[in-house]
Formats: C-alpha cells, sequence, structure tokens
C-alpha cells in the first residue's frame, strides 16, 4: 500500500509542486491580509474598551459560519477564482489575531504602564516602545494559529476554483481514488506542521530577553 501510493505521488508529483505552490500563495496572501486587519482591530479594543465586544462579537458571528455558507455569500458578489477565496481564508483567520492583540496589550502588567507614564511617555510611546514590544509573542502565537488555520482552510477554495492542494483531494473523491486523496491531504498536512515550526521559531525570535 505504502509503495504504491509513493509511486502515484513520483507520478503526481508535477502536479503536487504546482498545488502546493498555489496552496501557499494563497494561504500566504490570506494570512498578510488578516494580519493587516485584525492587528489594527486589536489596538483599536484595547484603546476604545467600548468597542470591543461589538468587534469580537462580529467576528465570533463570522467564525461560527459553515465555510461552506460563506462560500455561498461571496461568489455571487466576487464571482469564482481567487479573490472570494482570499477573502473567505482571511475572515477565518481574523478571530485568533485579533483575540491575541487584544489580550497580549492588555494583559501588560499596570506598574510598567506606570513607570512608562511617569517618566513622561506618551500614548503613542508606550504604545510603541512598550505595549506592542511586551504583547509580540502573545501577537505572534495569534498569527501562528491562524496560519496553521488558513493553510487548512485552503484545501476548500478548490471548490471555487482558486486552485491549491484542495484541487486534488475533491479529484479524489469524485473518482473514489484513495491515493489522489491522500496526494492532496498530506502535503497540507507537512505544510501545516512547517508554517507551525517556522511560527513557532518566530515567535520564540520575538520575545523580549526579560520574558524568556
Amino acid at each position: 500500500m505504502i509503495s504504491e501510493y509513493l509511486d502515484f505521488i513520483v507520478q503526481r508529483m508535477d502536479d503536487i509542486l504546482l498545488f502546493s505552490t498555489q496552496h501557499l500563495q494563497l494561504s500566504f496572501m490570506a494570512i498578510s491580509i488578516a494580519i493587516a486587519i485584525g492587528v489594527p482591530l486589536g489596538i483599536t479594543m484595547m484603546m476604545f474598551p467600548r468597542v470591543s465586544s461589538l468587534i469580537l462579537g462580529i467576528a465570533n458571528a463570522v467564525q461560527a459560519m459553515p465555510s461552506l455558507a460563506l462560500m455561498g455569500f461571496l461568489v455571487p458578489i466576487l464571482g469564482i477564482g481567487t479573490t472570494p477565496s482570499i477573502m473567505m481564508v482571511t475572515v477565518y483567520a481574523l478571530l485568533p489575531i485579533i483575540k491575541n492583540t487584544y489580550t497580549g496589550l492588555t494583559g501588560i502588567d499596570k506598574a510598567i504602564i506606570e513607570a512608562g507614564t511617569g517618566m513622561g511617555m506618551t500614548k503613542f510611546q508606550l504604545m510603541t516602545m512598550v505595549r506592542i514590544p511586551l504583547a509580540l509573542p502573545v501577537i505572534m502565537a495569534g498569527i501562528r494559529i491562524a496560519a496553521v488555520m488558513a493553510v487548512g482552510y485552503t484545501t476548500l477554495v478548490a471548490l471555487i476554483g482558486a486552485g491549491g492542494l484542495g484541487q486534488l483531494i475533491y479529484r479524489g473523491i469524485s473518482m473514489v481514488n484513495s491515493k489522489m486523496i491522500m496526494a492532496g491531504a498530506v502535503p497540507a498536512m507537512i505544510l501545516a506542521l512547517l508554517i507551525d515550526r517556522i511560527f513557532s521559531f518566530l515567535e520564540r525570535l520575538v520575545t523580549p530577553k526579560g520574558i524568556k
């Protein structure tokens, strides 16, 4: 069985490499957009506590929406292909980034903030020189979770013609071909584990020495 699977992998190597590249591109674009939106939203929640419940409520509601339903909602608006796919994956990657950014920024010891204020630091200086550096490990942990989630959700976007390793999985399902299913599922799993290790390393890298 293993030898047959390996033979199939060798035969389909060109397709696997192509779809893996597409998968990484889609995941990277989605997580980049999610970071660009999620981190500022987390900062906004910390600065304006009154809107925190609203933002978190919307993020939680969207996260709870079934992925197929969200795709069905996006396709009539954005069509099929890359754009709705990136949008869908971005939406699901937002929640852990927003939550961890907010948690990291609000979880800093008040004595540290008071010490910075006592030294005459402005709110902007406190944010850029104290809050964000100390919260960075927690923020990176959220980005790490979101990145792994993005790889998983990207397998679904093959249903709307965006490519990626989901193509092999859905072909295998339609053909009742377990080898083709595995040819898509195993590389997707390897990509998720690889991305998890990369972001785990980055998380340790940005952790201040004092916290370590």
